[in-house]
Formats: C-alpha cells, structure tokens, sequence
C-alpha cells in the first residue's frame, strides 16, 4: 500500500501579518509548525504501514522553509517526502492549493491512499482534503474517526456526523481526511530525528508538474481578498451590582432602551 499523507507548515503564534499589496499571508520571520490536525494524518499513515506494510510519502506545498514539516514527519516515522515551492505556487487560495496537490499525487503514481488533516489551523476551510479528490476523481470520506478494515480494494472507516457516528465502505484508491479522535501521534524518536536530517528531500517546481501555471497560486485563485482589517477592540460590560431580583430590573430597563424587547 501506497500511502501520501498532506501536511501543511502554519504559524506557531496568533501574531500573523497580512501583505498589503497580495492580502496574502506573510509566513517570513515567524515560527512554524506543521499543522495540528495533520499529525494525525501522519500517525495514521504509520499504523498503516506497520500494520500492513507498503510506503509512506509526506506531501507539502510552500515556501523552502516547508520542508522542515516534512522532515518532522520522517522522524515520526514516514518513509520518504516531497515538497511542492515555486514562485507560481505563492498565493494559492484552497482551489489552486488543492490542483497542486493532486497533480504532485497523480505524478508518484500508483497511489491507494491520501490522508489529510481535517483542516489546516491558519485557514480553517477544510476545502484542501475534498479538493484534492475532486481533481483526481477519487472516492472520499471527511472527518474519519477509525479506519475498522483494510482490504486490498477497500476501506471500511467510521466517520464523526452531527447526530452520530456512521460506518461505511470507501473503495481504493481513495481520499481521506482525518479527526484527532483517531489515534494518538508519536513523538518522534532520536534515530528518527537522525535520519530525518540527513534524508535528501527532493523539490518540485510548477514544471516538474508538466502542467502551465494558469492553474497555480494567485493566478489560479478564483478567491481574491479584496480587504483585511482588525476589528476594534471592545471595552468591558458593566457588571450589575444588588441582589439578583434588582440586577433583573435593571437588565431588562437596559434592554429596552436598547429596543432590543
């Protein structure tokens, strides 16, 4: 089994910036991390791995800086990894991001399997997962809690719904996105952190992709922000003083000068 896990480097702190001029995010001079959710993918990757042998590939798209997350998934344990950083990439809204992806996925050939976090920290769309299997034509299950059986041609997986959990039969290859409930993921050990280092991380560009770049980064991004802001900082409520039967009173006179009853 051939697995391809999609991981994605986000900032390691809420003080992001935005660039003015692209309304992008500015991901310089600020600390990294991979994505939460995607760890989970990785664990889930390995377990699989272990349980019934195959490989495992870690897939990123960004700036150089990137390949750092996917050298913490190699001492988690992943086989081998591949980032995706080119000039053309840089502004990808989930639509390009995804078609990058899939394209990267379709050129290792011989895939069964594409695991991704259920969504990424920094932009909490959980658009990338399902993109990507759109793009490839593959089957696909959101927000999988257990995978319950592995086959040659199938996955029988549980899935967290609004009301419940339900199970079913996903056919391979195919795509899907994970939840922390899943597993727990490992710390990556001393030799895996050794050979992690030393791995030769191979890059590929838009070209390596055999594809233009109409579909890639800003110019393949039907979304555009068009303005940011920080709102402004509210003050503090009043807090009501007395016994409860009065702090009522004077609620309910403030509600109605507010015309809010």
């Amino acid at each position: 089994m051939k697995i391809v896990v999609c991981i994605k480097q986000v900032p390691d702190t809420a003080e992001v910036r935005i660039d003015p001029d692209t309304n992008t995010l500015v991901r310089d001079g600020i600390d990294v991390m991979v994505n939460p959710f995607d760890e989970y993918a990785i664990e889930e990757a390995i377990r699989l791995r272990e349980a019934h042998g195959g490989t495992t590939v870690a897939l990123s798209m960004g700036p150089p800086q990137a390949v750092e997350a996917i050298r913490q998934a190699m001492a988690m344990g992943m086989d081998e990894g591949v980032l995706l950083s080119d000039r053309a990439f840089a502004g990808a809204d989930t639509l390009a991001t995804g078609y990058a992806l899939s394209r990267a996925v379709q050129k290792m050939g011989d895939v069964d399997l594409v695991i991704c976090g259920k969504q990424a920290i920094d932009g909490d769309t959980a658009q990338v997962g399902p993109g990507v299997a759109e793009v490839m034509g593959l089957p696909f299950v959101a927000y999988v809690r257990k995978i319950d059986e592995v086959a040659g041609d199938h996955l029988v997986l549980e899935r967290l719904m609004d009301d419940g959990i339900e199970k079913l039969r996903m056919p391979l290859p195919g795509l899907i996105t994970v939840v922390k409930e899943i597993n727990e993921p490992r710390i990556p050990s001393l030799r895996g952190m050794m050979r992690a280092k030393k791995a030769e991380i191979p890059t590929w560009t838009a070209a390596d992709l055999e594809e233009g770049t109409e579909r890639f980064g800003l110019t393949g991004s039907p979304t555009q922000v068009v303005k940011t802001f920080t709102p402004e900082a509210r003050e503090g409520g009043e807090k009501l003083e007395g016994e409860p039967a009065e702090q009522a009173k004077v609620l309910l006179d403030k509600l109605r000068e507010a015309k809010v009853l």
